[in-house]
């Protein structure tokens, strides 16, 4: 009698365990579509393609996930460190008759807090490569 009893009481663990599962995933798309992750519904009508949204926002609530881990001891939202993590720029440094060079100039004291949570190094040293973007304006010509 006594194992049914805490069998059942571990059943109603596990259900309401997974009730709230539930609810962190309603939540991280209700989070995923708002400012914060700036991560829109998209009209997909390929089944692979609705799989690959689902897959991009569920990486991107585990990247913001992760953030709000790395940054809890700070004191701030993850938008907010997100925030001043955008004030972070590269130097273009341009002389007659030499190729580029980027400078990335020395984070301000929020800046280096938050990188130094997340343990990410900045490299002294960027080295400009040619790249191929492609844009929406070029894709309608690919279609027809």
């Amino acid at each position: 009698m006594k194992t049914d009893l805490s069998q059942a009481a571990s059943s109603k663990d596990i259900v309401h365990d997974r009730y709230k599962d539930l609810a962190l995933v309603e939540w991280a798309f209700r989070e995923s579509k708002t400012v914060h992750l700036e991560m829109r519904p998209v009209n997909v009508r390929l089944e692979t393609r609705t799989r690959g949204h689902a897959f991009v926002v569920m990486l991107a609530y585990s990247i913001v996930r992760a953030l709000a881990t790395l940054w809890r001891d700070l004191d701030l939202t993850v938008q907010e460190g997100l925030d001043q993590l955008s004030t972070l720029c590269l130097n273009e440094i341009l002389l007659p008759d030499r190729a580029a060079s980027y400078q990335l100039p020395t984070p301000r004291e929020g800046v280096r807090q938050l990188l130094d949570a997340a343990e990410v190094c900045l490299p002294t040293k960027i080295v400009a490569q040619a790249s191929r973007v492609a844009t929406k304006a070029k894709l309608p010509n690919r279609r027809k």
